[in-house]
């Protein structure tokens, strides 16, 4: 069982980067081997602290993105522009590298494995890190738990996880996947956003959805009803969340990730839209 902790009473352990993968172009992935990991929670975080040769250290907090499973630990970093530590790991850090990590921290955003409701995620840019972590668990613990997502980026060239993303939901029974594309006035499919046995040509449009199944339920019951991937042009609106998302009615679980703006956005439309406020965990980051 992972800790819910306080960074106070934390030990910084020595954190040693395996295996890279690169997400988009300014994401990427780093396994890490961390000898005396305690296990987290599904949303959970930790801090990342680098130090260099002359004592300058620097530091910074980073979502786990893997389930939650002992002796494993990713992160997927998002470099920022003149970031002192995202920059490093983004872009320099390499097998065998080491740098320290404190955690697990934060227990009221995480999602616990044996929660029986239907649990809804939206993610902003690298808001899906938890929000990953929490459908690798999903699966993980093989929870029958219908699941959608709904993931607001730019282009789906921004889109972390994509191929993963649309795997899952072409595979399972009981997860939905809706992009929002922020900068397109229209959507031209990529391979990553591409489920093979349910192909057709182009993107088909319909009352502003481009999905490759014109099925439009004002309220969904489970998400089998809905296509498992699907796209907008535009971005998270009270239109948008009737058509994408669990009925307030089935008292979803609701976790909602990104940047301050888009969390006050998706945290407005919510309970706006009949959602219960005590249902809805957030976490935001940047400016407020």
């Amino acid at each position: 069982m992972a800790r819910t902790a306080v960074p106070g009473r934390l030990s910084w352990l020595v954190a040693t980067v395996g295996e890279t993968k690169e997400e988009t172009a300014t994401a990427r992935t780093l396994a890490l081997d961390v000898p005396g990991w305690p296990g987290h929670l599904a949303g959970q975080h930790v801090t990342a602290r680098l130090t260099a040769a002359d004592g300058y250290s620097a530091q910074r907090s980073y979502s786990v993105a893997s389930a939650s499973e002992p002796d494993r630990l990713e992160l997927t970093v998002q470099r920022v522009a003149d970031g002192e530590v995202s920059s490093y790991l983004d872009e320099e850090a390499r097998t065998g590298d080491q740098f320290e990590v404190r955690g697990p921290i934060g227990g009221w955003f995480a999602w616990q494995p044996d929660d029986p409701r239907p649990l809804l995620l939206l993610a902003g840019g690298s808001g899906i890190v938890p929000l990953m972590s929490m459908i690798r668990t999903h699966e993980a613990v093989n929870s029958r738990a219908p699941l959608q997502l709904i993931y607001s980026a730019r282009t789906p060239d921004d889109v972390i996880y994509a191929r993963e993303l649309s795997e899952r939901a072409r595979l399972s029974p009981v997860i939905v996947v809706t992009y929002l594309y922020t900068r397109l006035t229209r959507w031209r499919k990529t391979p990553a956003q591409v489920t093979p046995d349910r192909e057709v040509s182009g993107a088909q449009k319909h009352g502003g959805l481009l999905s490759r199944h014109l099925t439009h339920p004002a309220e969904p019951a489970a998400a089998s009803d809905l296509p498992p991937v699907r796209g907008y042009a535009g971005r998270l609106s009270a239109d948008v969340l009737a058509k994408t998302a669990f009925p307030p009615g089935l008292s979803p679980a609701v976790y909602a990730c990104g940047p301050s703006g888009f969390v006050e956005a998706a945290s407005n439309l919510l309970v706006a839209a009949g959602y219960a406020s005590g249902d809805i965990k957030t976490e935001r980051f940047g400016p407020n």
